[in-house]
This record gives structure tokens, C-alpha cells and sequence, in this order.
């Protein structure tokens, strides 16, 4: 579990690709800090498990079904990517609940200087539609943010100073594709209302009143 707020931007040292499966090298230092060998690191909104480390980089594998349905296979050795470890237990919880499992790519299609602040418009598959709302929470490779505006196809969310500084989310231009998660209690609650809950038939009761008489309760 995650909570979206960036840890650190990383760095991509290398990159192992064979067929549509990837090695990643990704070389941080806050993150190893107390990194251990399968423990859960974010990559841009990725939940990716250790698989190696040394001083100042650290690996991690990319199955064929992550490859195809995030941008992890756009890496290029030197991106930077937004780094999360997954929550402590005695964390405070200071974004939303974040599972690190990509529902879709989406778009950058418009982008905005108004005031302190950067807006960003997203652009992303319209079956998804039911699952935002105003002022709902939306995962953006690995960045918790907060939309406020959004249309059948896309949605608008507002970078402050600080966000767009500590993430890669304030690097992004018209025309880049982005990691979207969305809000993981939209999702359990649109799967509860859609699911056909069918009750067993319930057996009849082998004990009735012929039964009870012919063994002697009354």
C-alpha cells in the first residue's frame, strides 16, 4: 500500500530488456536507505518488487502484462522517475490510499501557468468515466493529487510549487503519457454495486412438527 506522495525522483541507471519483460537498474538514496531484497517500491506509480541492490542503485523486473499496460517500456537510461516506498505501519497517511496498480494510460493534452499553480489536463479512456469525480482523489505516475474539473474523457488537476518540484509530475508537457490509478474506494464500491449477488436457495428444514411428534418432544 501506498499514499502517493513521492519520496524521491530516481534516476535510471540501465535497462535489461528481453522480449516484452524489462530489468530495471534505478540508481536513488533516500529509497535504499533500508531497502531489503522484495520489498515494494512505487516507480512512477508502479508497484514493483527489489530484486537486487548495492550502494547507489537497485533493480527490479517488469513482467509482460505490467510492460503493456503502464509506460514503463518508454524508460530510456537517464529518465527520472518519481520513487515511493510502500507505507510503515506507524506512517502518517498524508495522501490516499494507493495500491501501486495502474488502471490506464492516459494523456497530457493541455497545460496551464495560472498563478503559483500548474494545471494539467488528462485525457483518458471514457469506461473509466464513472470512477472520478470533482474533488476526488486520482494517482498520477505514483503522485496523489486532487481533481478539480472533469468531463466524460478527461480531467483537470492543479499542481502546487511544491508538488511540482519534489515530483516528475511537473515536468510533463502537452502530448506525454502518464500512469493513472484510480481512487481504490471508487473502485471496491463500483465492483460491490455491479456484482450479481445471488443468495443460495435455502434447504428446507428436515425437522417439522411430524418429526418432532414421532420422536417424542410432544
Amino acid at each position: 500500500m501506498f499514499t502517493g506522495l513521492v519520496e524521491e525522483i530516481g534516476t535510471i541507471n540501465s535497462i535489461k530488456k528481453s522480449g516484452k519483460t524489462l530489468t530495471i537498474f534505478i540508481q536513488a538514496k533516500q529509497i535504499l536507505e533500508d531497502i531489503h531484497l522484495g520489498d515494494s517500491i512505487a516507480v512512477n506509480g508502479v508497484c514493483l518488487t527489489v530484486t537486487s541492490y548495492k550502494a547507489n542503485v537497485f533493480s527490479m523486473d517488469v513482467m509482460p502484462t505490467t510492460f503493456y499496460d503502464t509506460t514503463l517500456h518508454q524508460l530510456q537510461e537517464g529518465m527520472k522517475v518519481n520513487l515511493e516506498r510502500a507505507m510503515s505501519a506507524n506512517g502518517r497517511f498524508g495522501g490516499h490510499f494507493v495500491s501501486g496498480h495502474v488502471d490506464c494510460v492516459g494523456t497530457i493534452i493541455g497545460r496551464q501557468k495560472v498563478e503559483n499553480s500548474i494545471v494539467l489536463e488528462v485525457k483518458f479512456p471514457i469506461e473509466y468515466s464513472h470512477l472520478i469525480m470533482e474533488k476526488g482523489s486520482i494517482t498520477i505516475d505514483g503522485t496523489s493529487l486532487t481533481i478539480f474539473k472533469t468531463t466524460d474523457t478527461s480531467f483537470c488537476i492543479s499542481l502546487i510549487p511544491h508538488t511540482a518540484s519534489v515530483s516528475m509530475i511537473g515536468q510533463k508537457v502537452i502530448g506525454n503519457e502518464v500512469n493513472l490509478e484510480f481512487d481504490l474506494l471508487a473502485k471496491y464500491f463500483d465492483s460491490f454495486m455491479n456484482k450479481k449477488h445471488v443468495l443460495p436457495t435455502k434447504k428446507e428444514s428436515a425437522v417439522t412438527s411430524a418429526f418432532l411428534k414421532e420422536n417424542g418432544f410432544y
